[in-house]
C-alpha cells in the first residue's frame, strides 16, 4: 500500500508564529504601542519590538505549500515512525474507513436480496454475488481516492461511497437494475458506525493483540529464566526483603495478561436502526418485515454485537470501555518501563550495543535506555487521547450531534502510540542481560533485610518484644552478617531454629519467589 496517513494531517501552511497582531474596533497593530479607550479609561499595551538582527533576518522554512510526505507530515505516525506503524494503516487510516463503508454497503445490499418481502430486490445470482464480493475483495487506494474525488462535489464521505457503488455496479446487469437500493433506509451512521466497529475489530485482532501477547511472552520466559537470581527489592526507594529477579517479571506478564483478557472480552456492538433508532423509513417502506431481526441479524453477520437500543449513533459505551482497558494496559507497561530504567540505572542489567549507534552526541561511553524511554513517553500520548476518546464518545447531544465523527477519526492516534510503544519495548528487552554480579553486590551489602525473618521466628517462640529488639540492631546502622549471627546466637529460642536463622542470607531469603515465578504461564493460562 502506498502512504496512507493514519491522522487526518493533509496540508502544511507556513506560519509566521513572530507576528503578532492586535485586533480592535476593527483596528490592526503589528510591533507597537495600543491605545484604547473604554467609558473614559485609557490603557496602553506595550508589545515588545524586535530589532532587524533577531527575527526579521532569520531564514525560515519554504513558504510554499508543501505535498504530504513522511517529511512533511504532521503526525510523527505518519513520517518519523510510519514505519513501525504502518500495519495498522489498512485499518485506521482514512482508506481503512472508506473501505469498510464499501463493505457495509454491499453486504447490506446482499442482506436485501435475501429478505421474501422485499421482492424489488430479487435474489442475486451467483456471479452478481461473486461480482459484489469481487468490489470488495479488490477495493484499492485509487478506488479510495475516486471516493475522494466524488466527495469534493457531495460534501457528504458517505454519500460519496454510495455514489461510487451505483457507478462501479453499473457494469454487471443484475446489479444495476437494484442500484438505488445501495443505502436503503440508512443514515450515515449506520454505515459509519459498523465501519468503526469493523476497523476496531480487525485492529485489535490483527495488530495489537499479537504484539501484546509478545510482550507477555517476553516476559513470561524472563521471568522463567531468571526464576532463580535474587535481587534486593526496595520499597519507598529503600533495601526492603529480596526477591527475584524473575518474580518481579512475572507480576508484570500476570498483570498485562489480566488486561489483555478484559480488551478481548469487550464486545464490539453495532446499530442499523436508522435515523433515529426507531426503524422509520423501513417500517413505512415494508410493514411487513421485522426490522429489529433483520437489523440484528445483518450485525452479527459482521462478527460484532448487536445494540437494540440506541438513537442515531451508537452509544459508544463500548468503545470507552475498550480504550479505558487500554489506558489500564498501557498504565501498567509505563510501570515496566520505569521499573527496568531503574534496575537499569543500578546496574542490574546492562545493554548490547549495537555498531555505530550512538548514545550522547557528546559523551562517548552513554548506553541510554532510549527504548523503555520511548515507549514510556508514547504510552503517556496514547494515554491522552485514549482518554478524551473514552470520555466523550458515550456523550452526545440529544439523539446525535457530529462532536464523535472528528474524534473518531483520532482512534489511529491513541491506538499507534500504543503500538508504538509496545515495539519500544520489545526491543528494549531483546537487548537486557542481566549482570548478576551486581545484583549479589547490592544484597551482600544489606544484611539488615534479614531482621524480617529473625523477629518473625522470635514471635513464634515467645520472645518478647521481638520488632524492638531488631530495630534497635539494625534501624540506621550498619549491619553485617557478622553481627547478625551473633544477635541469632544470643537468642532464646530452640537450637535447630538458630540454626535454621544462621544459615539464611540475603541472596537466599526470597522466600517462594522461585516458584511463583516458574509457574508463571500457568497463572497466565488461569487469567486468559
Amino acid at each position: 500500500m502506498e502512504f496512507t496517513a493514519l491522522s487526518n494531517a493533509t496540508q502544511v501552511r507556513s506560519l509566521n508564529p513572530l507576528t503578532i497582531t492586535l485586533q480592535r474596533s476593527k483596528r490592526f497593530l503589528l510591533f507597537g504601542y495600543a491605545s484604547f479607550s473604554r467609558r473614559g479609561c485609557s490603557c496602553k499595551a506595550l508589545l515588545k519590538t524586535h530589532t532587524p538582527t533577531s527575527t526579521q533576518n532569520m531564514p525560515r522554512p519554504h513558504s510554499g505549500d508543501l505535498e504530504l510526505s513522511a517529511l512533511t507530515a504532521l503526525s510523527p505516525l505518519d513520517g518519523r515512525y510510519w514505519g513501525k506503524v504502518k500495519e495498522l494503516a489498512p485499518f485506521l487510516s482514512e482508506y481503512g474507513l472508506i473501505y469498510f463503508r464499501v463493505l457495509v454497503e454491499i453486504k447490506w445490499l446482499l442482506q436485501l436480496s435475501r429478505i421474501p418481502e422485499i421482492v424489488e430486490v430479487p435474489s442475486f445470482s451467483e456471479d452478481a454475488e461473486s461480482f459484489l464480493q469481487g468490489v470488495i475483495d479488490e477495493f484499492s487506494v485509487n478506488d479510495a481516492l475516486e471516493i475522494k474525488n466524488i466527495e469534493r462535489v457531495t460534501n457528504h464521505d458517505v454519500k460519496a461511497v454510495e455514489y461510487f457503488l451505483k457507478q462501479k455496479c453499473q457494469s454487471n446487469a443484475e446489479v444495476a437494475k437494484v442500484l438505488e437500493f445501495f443505502h436503503f433506509a440508512c443514515t450515515s451512521e449506520d454505515i459509519n458506525n459498523l465501519a468503526h466497529a469493523l476497523m476496531l475489530k480487525e485492529t485489535m485482532d490483527s495488530v495489537m493483540f499479537p504484539v501484546m501477547d509478545r510482550i507477555i511472552k517476553a516476559l513470561c520466559d524472563m521471568a522463567k529464566d531468571k526464576a532463580h537470581v535474587p535481587m534486593l527489592s526496595r520499597t519507598h526507594g529503600q533495601p526492603a526483603s529480596p526477591t527475584t529477579l524473575g518474580k518481579e517479571m512475572a507480576i508484570f506478564a500476570v498483570r498485562l495478561s489480566r488486561e489483555r483478557k478484559e480488551l478481548s472480552q469487550v464486545e464490539i456492538m453495532g446499530k442499523f436502526a436508522g435515523a433515529v433508532g426507531n426503524y422509520n423509513a423501513h417500517v413505512v417502506a415494508y410493514p411487513d418485515v421485522n426490522w429489529p431481526g433483520i437489523a440484528e441479524q445483518f450485525v452479527q453477520s459482521l462478527g460484532l454485537s448487536f445494540n437494540p437500543y440506541v438513537a442515531q449513533i451508537e452509544t459508544h459505551d463500548y468503545m470507552a470501555k475498550l480504550f479505558h482497558t487500554l489506558i489500564q494496559f498501557n498504565n501498567i507497561l509505563i510501570d515496566f518501563d520505569r521499573d527496568v530504567w531503574g534496575y537499569i540505572s543500578l546496574g542490574y542489567f546492562k545493554q548490547i550495543t549495537k555498531a555505530g549507534e550512538i548514545g550522547s552526541s557528546t559523551m562517548p561511553h552513554k548506553v541510554n535506555p532510549i527504548d523503555f524511554e520511548n515507549s514510556e513517553g508514547n504510552l503517556g500520548v496514547a494515554n491522552g487521547g485514549l482518554s478524551h476518546l473514552s470520555m466523550k464518545l458515550p456523550i452526545s447531544r440529544w439523539q446525535r450531534d457530529l462532536t464523535d465523527s472528528t474524534v473518531l477519526r483520532n482512534m489511529g492516534v491513541g491506538i499507534g502510540h500504543s503500538l508504538l510503544a509496545y515495539k519500544s519495548t520489545l526491543q528494549g528487552i531483546g537487548k537486557l542481560q542481566v549482570n548478576e554480579a551486581r545484583l549479589r553486590e547490592d544484597l551482600n551489602q544489606c544484611w539488615e533485610v534479614l531482621a524480617e525473618p529473625i523477629q518473625t521466628v522470635m514471635r513464634r517462640y515467645g520472645v518478647p518484644e521481638p520488632y524492638e529488639k531488631l530495630k534497635e540492631l539494625t534501624r540506621g546502622r550498619a549491619v553485617t552478617k557478622e553481627s547478625i549471627r551473633d544477635f541469632i546466637e544470643g537468642l532464646d529460642i530452640p537450637e535447630d531454629a538458630k540454626k535454621n536463622l544462621s544459615k539464611l542470607t540475603p541472596d537466599t531469603y526470597v522466600g517462594a519467589a522461585v516458584e511463583l515465578a516458574r509457574t508463571v504461564e500457568k497463572a497466565v493460562s488461569i487469567v486468559n
